[in-house]
Order: structure tokens, then C-alpha cells, then sequence
């Protein structure tokens, strides 16, 4: 007669498979315990493995795309922006080697004190987005961003204080990034996979605004109008808040100058100052004549994104 299997490995009702080996009921609790036992989809070493990346890529977007689904997140306005750049009093800027270069730091930190007002630009559009309603060519909208600090804190926040819903998909760092407090708690995600969350920042994107940031906004900057550049995705407004910044950060008229950009690549975004301007060019692009090219996207790609 065949051992009886538990139902769970905690079970303690083991019959032996013969009733003269009183260590049969051992073995079959060695046999449970075993990690090769375990089922596959409940053996978290097992999903660790590199050659179960694929699975694991598969998780990371579907865990966000089910709760997205659940909370009928459909349309959205993403805003990307430094981590560094808060709405406190900046902390004096120290390199690894102490004070040998305190005055570089001190210098570094007053820029970064001085761009705080770009905190409060991206606090005051998470608000109107919040209080703003759907009109004839542009839906509501849902402030998403990247759920850290700073600028993507400040963008949760206005929503947060606009008594509305907003976004935040966190990522995984080896420095451990919590995620700001004023995101939806039912929309506040995690990924492993940069990938996979930029995929998500953008599958329901209406709109991409960038404030100032470092390699991490530039990277999402370009990868955006890289997308746009290819058709890729369908055409949305881009919009840089802080025209003296970007174009110190980036030489655009030098890239047209050499030839590696064309004048038409460099109407795929435009500048913004302050929140309102900001919101009213979103709105004046789906106003404009643009909007009936982003209909015209094949109806098989029902989002922005094309997988």
C-alpha cells in the first residue's frame, strides 16, 4: 500500500507503506521537507535562478498591469524628475573625500537649494491634474510617477492634496528607495526590472513631463523621444519644465547644427516655466491638429506603448 501524502507539509498524518517499517513515517516527513518538494510557483530560490529571468520579467509586468486594470488606471500623465531636489532646506553637499572640496559642495548645494522651486512647480501640477476633469479631446487623468523623493514626491503630492488618486512604481535599488507618502496605498508597485517600469510609465501615458534630473531623467527623457522619434509609440506631448536648464543640459541646436537630429526631432517637445503652462500645453496639444495624428495609430495598438 502507497504512503498517504499530506495535504500540507505541516500535516503530521503519515501513514507507512508497510506496517513493519516504523521509519517510514520519517522518511516521508524528510521527503516533505526536502526543498526539491516544494511546488514551483511557492519556491522563491528556485524563481531566483538566473534562466528563470523570462518568468520573472513576466511577474514584474503583469503583478502591475492586473492592479492597474483592477483600479481603472487608463489614462495618465507621467512626471519625471530628480530624486534630489526637494522641498526642505538643502543639506550641505559633501564628496567622498570629507571637506577637501567644501567649497565645491557648498556651491553644489546652493544649486540644489536653488532648484527647489521646481518642487513646488510639480506639487501645484499633481494638484490641477488632480482637481482637472475630462473635457472633449483629453480624458482624466492620473499622476503617475516613479514613487520616489523629490520631484516624483512632489507631483504625488499635489494629486494627494487634490483629494484625487495617483501612481507611484518604485524599483528596487541596492540603496533602499521607499516609496514617498502620498501615493494611492492600492497603486504604490515595486519592480525589479528598470525595463518593465518604464514600459509601465508609459503603457498609459497621455503626456510626459520632465523637470530637471541627472542620468536617470535624462535616460527616461531620451528613451521617451527616442521612442516618438521611431514610431514606436504612438505621438504624445512632451514637455520640459525649466527651458534654461535643459538647454544647458542638452545642446539641442548643436545636435540639429551637426546634422544627428532633424529640426522636425525637435518639435516632439516643448519648454514650460510653471504648472499652469505646463497643463495648458498638454491640453493645447490634444486641441491641435496633433491630436488626430495620435488617432490615427493603428486600433491593434491600444496603448501608447508598443509591445
Amino acid at each position: 500500500m502507497a504512503a498517504v501524502i499530506p495535504e500540507t507539509p505541516d500535516s503530521n498524518r503519515f501513514t507507512p507503506h508497510r506496517n513493519d517499517d516504523p521509519e517510514a513515517a520519517r522518511r516521508v516527513r524528510k521527503l516533505i521537507d526536502s526543498p526539491s518538494y516544494v511546488q514551483a510557483d511557492q519556491d522563491a530560490e528556485f524563481l531566483q535562478r538566473p534562466e528563470m529571468c523570462g518568468l520573472r520579467l513576466q511577474l514584474d509586468y503583469w503583478k502591475a498591469e492586473a492592479l492597474l486594470k483592477a483600479h481603472a488606471v487608463d489614462h495618465t500623465i507621467v512626471v519625471y524628475g530628480s530624486t534630489r531636489i526637494t522641498g526642505q532646506a538643502a543639506q550641505q553637499a559633501v564628496d567622498d573625500r570629507g571637506d577637501e572640496r567644501l567649497c565645491d559642495a557648498s556651491s553644489t548645494a546652493a544649486r540644489v537649494a536653488s532648484n527647489r522651486s521646481y518642487y513646488a512647480i510639480a506639487r501645484a501640477l499633481g494638484e490641477i491634474v488632480g482637481r482637472a476633469r475630462a473635457t472633449a479631446t483629453l480624458p482624466k487623468l492620473t499622476v503617475v510617477t516613479g514613487g520616489g523623493p523629490g520631484i516624483m514626491e512632489a507631483a504625488n503630492r499635489g494629486a494627494f492634496e487634490s483629494g484625487d488618486a495617483s501612481v507611484g512604481l518604485n524599483i528596487t535599488l541596492p540603496h533602499v528607495q521607499y516609496p514617498n507618502p502620498y501615493i494611492t496605498p492600492e497603486l504604490c508597485l515595486r519592480f525589479h526590472y528598470f525595463a518593465i517600469r518604464k514600459l509601465h510609465l508609459l503603457e498609459r501615458a497621455m503626456a510626459a513631463v520632465f523637470f530637471p534630473g541627472g542620468f536617470g531623467t535624462c535616460d527616461e527623457l531620451f528613451e521617451v523621444l527616442t521612442l516618438l522619434q521611431t514610431g514606436k509609440i504612438r505621438p504624445l506631448p512632451v514637455v520640459l519644465v525649466g527651458e534654461a536648464f535643459w538647454r544647458k543640459a542638452v545642446n539641442f541646436d548643436f545636435l540639429l547644427q551637426e546634422g544627428l537630429v532633424s529640426a522636425a526631432d525637435l518639435t516632439l517637445f516643448s519648454f514650460a516655466e510653471s504648472a499652469a503652462q505646463t497643463w495648458e500645453t498638454v491640453n493645447r496639444w490634444y486641441e491641435s491638429a496633433r491630436y488626430a495624428s495620435a488617432l490615427a495609430t493603428p486600433s491593434s495598438q491600444s496603448s501608447p506603448v508598443a509591445c
